[in-house]
């Protein structure tokens, strides 16, 4: 009788477990971002966050809590309760806040996280107002160099995508110039397009519709062709700086370590299909971004070979932590 007892009860269980996870979202979904709102990881969150929000009607929230390029952010959603509605929208910084030498970071990006979905590239940019004494990239390095420690580029933060993109730039050329980190691409947009700031590498997240205004101009594109936004404009590669390449962003979704699975593949498949829907892709294009929209398995082998990938690269331009 005790055990017939018991496996009612463990059945009972088992049921209200598998309804809770069926039912998911029940409740708020939260995507937290490490950027302030304005930038290209901001924008994408919350295009994505709608869509999602759309199809559960459930409200999904974006959180912004920037600071220490996004180690903030990150640090929180590995502390969150793993239940799926506290989730890390994240880019390459996840990787690259662990992979700096002498790095301090509270977090393992592969043993903190359940990876749910790659959502897209961003392909990289270099902008200047249009009233920079510069119009390509070959006339930028000359004046650099010509005048050592003059020129500026703006970046996210310390050991963001633009930041290493400019490291890799002085490395590459022996130009020597100053990094100004801000609290996200969005601020140090703004300053570059005041002109306060000489240039900066950007995602090219909402770029086309800057230089439309004529508030900006692009000197190359970090694509491997031409790229039909930007007519006329030159790609890195050209220009013999096509390793800059590499640091193109990425921007995904994660949840922590220990959610369960199948609230991982709900999320991830959810996801996917917003991605893949023509008015979310057409967005997205115009945009710049690239979707990607791949599997939690696909997300976590692409992490491992994204993290050794910054660790050479880290190694090669001396980027320490702060």
């Amino acid at each position: 009788m005790l055990l017939r007892l018991l496996a009612t009860v463990f059945a009972a269980a088992l049921a209200a477990g598998a309804a809770a996870q069926g039912a998911f979202p029940s409740a708020p979904v939260k995507l937290v971002v490490g950027f302030p709102p304005g930038g290209a990881n901001d924008i994408l969150a919350r295009l994505i966050g709608a869509k999602l929000q759309e199809t559960w009607g459930q409200p999904v929230v974006t959180e912004n809590k920037p600071g220490a390029n996004a180690i903030i952010a990150t640090e929180v959603v590995a502390r969150a309760p793993a239940d799926g509605y506290t989730l890390l929208f994240s880019s390459l910084s996840l990787l690259v806040n662990h992979a700096l030498i002498d790095s301090k970071v509270n977090y393992d990006p592969f043993k903190d996280f359940a990876p749910v979905s790659n959502a897209a590239n961003l392909p990289m940019v270099v902008v200047a107002s249009p009233q920079a004494p510069f119009n390509s990239m070959q006339e930028l390095i000359a004046l650099a160099k010509a005048k050592p420690g003059e020129l500026s580029y703006a970046t996210s933060g310390h050991a963001g995508s633009t930041h290493l993109a400019g490291a890799m730039l002085e490395n590459a050329t022996g130009a020597k110039m100053i990094n100004v980190p801000f609290k996200g691409n969005g601020p140090a947009l703004a300053e570059v397009m005041a002109g306060r700031v000489s240039f900066m590498f950007y995602p090219a997240v909402g770029i086309a519709e800057q230089v439309a205004a004529k508030r900006l101009k692009v000197l190359a594109v970090g694509t491997p062709a031409p790229n039909p936004d930007f007519p006329g404009v030159p790609t890195l590669a050209s220009a013999g700086l096509g390793d800059l390449e590499a640091t193109a962003p990425w921007v995904g979704v994660l949840a922590p370590a220990g959610t369960p699975a199948p609230v991982i593949q709900k999320l991830s498949e959810e996801m996917r299909k917003s991605l893949a829907k023509p008015e979310t892709r057409e967005r997205m294009r115009q945009l710049g971004a690239v979707v990607i929209a791949d599997t939690p398995a696909e997300f976590a082998a692409f992490l491992k070979s994204d993290y050794e990938r910054w660790t050479r690269v880290i190694k090669a331009a001396g980027v320490k932590a702060q």
